[in-house]
């Protein structure tokens, strides 16, 4: 697996059939949400997947390993970073379900043909172009803020790719569940599966999964909140089964 290693990388084991990523620490690096969106989402056999703005390409991955979608695509307008997802992609012999692409997912339907996709995923920029400070390092700015893309672009590529009935699963900061929630209906996919998730036990949640349905009906169900730590501050049974032992879904 060295050859498929460029200097300053790492490979880390994803708990997954033998399933390994490789990340670069002086760039972004995946982290928790990522793997909470990939075991929220709805898969079902044969599912055509897109996941804009993959970065390490760890969705895909996790997806291809834990699932039975058929066609899995990342969508990463960061050159270097598609291509180590790429590589990944390739050193765990995936290339017959997994595809990435170095493009703007503003352009998705250049990828994607529109009305084709069953679901996309997206575990997008939080802090909007007006707030934050901005990392000094490109590529964990624009994984953390609105610089290359918005939640509004992501929304609204992912309503031309989706086909009638397909599903958008989005996770993002408690703060802006409002911007998400009338995102989503606003483009014609109704918010169907909502999940609050609490770093501790009795604190304020700060993240959210939704799941949202194309031309879907007006009911949103509330599922139980995800607790991250537990009151000793460590990983709570459900966190540390979808963390570590790669359960297929």
């Amino acid at each position: 697996m060295d050859r498929y290693l460029k200097i300053g990388e790492r490979l880390d084991d994803l708990n997954i059939d033998g399933l390994m990523i490789i990340q670069n620490p002086r760039k972004f690096c995946f982290g928790m949400d990522a793997v909470m969106l990939a075991n929220f989402a709805t898969v079902k056999k044969g599912d055509r997947v897109v996941d804009m703005g993959t970065g390490t390409g760890i969705i895909p991955i996790i997806l291809a390993g834990k699932t039975k979608a058929s066609s899995i695509i990342g969508i990463e307008i960061q050159e270097d970073m598609a291509e180590m997802a790429a590589r990944s992609v390739a050193m765990n012999g995936l290339e017959d379900r997994v595809s990435i692409y170095a493009g703007d997912l503003r352009d998705a339907a250049s990828f994607v043909p529109e009305g084709t996709a069953d679901l996309v995923v997206s575990n997008p920029p939080y802090i909007d172009g007006g707030h934050g400070l901005v990392n000094p390092d490109s590529s964990k700015a624009i994984a953390r803020h609105e610089i290359m893309c918005t939640l509004e672009d992501i929304i609204a590529s992912a309503g031309k790719v989706l086909k009638n009935g397909g599903r958008l699963a989005l996770i993002h900061r408690s703060g802006r569940m409002v911007d998400v929630l009338l995102g989503m209906r606003e483009r014609g996919i109704e918010p169907k599966r909502l999940r609050m998730i609490h770093p501790r036990v009795g604190s304020e949640a700060n993240l959210f999964l939704v799941e949202g349905i194309k031309e879907g009906g007006k009911f949103l169900k509330v599922l139980k909140p995800l607790v991250i730590y537990d009151g000793e501050g460590e990983y709570t049974e459900e966190i540390h089964s979808i963390y570590y032992d790669g359960e297929r879904m």
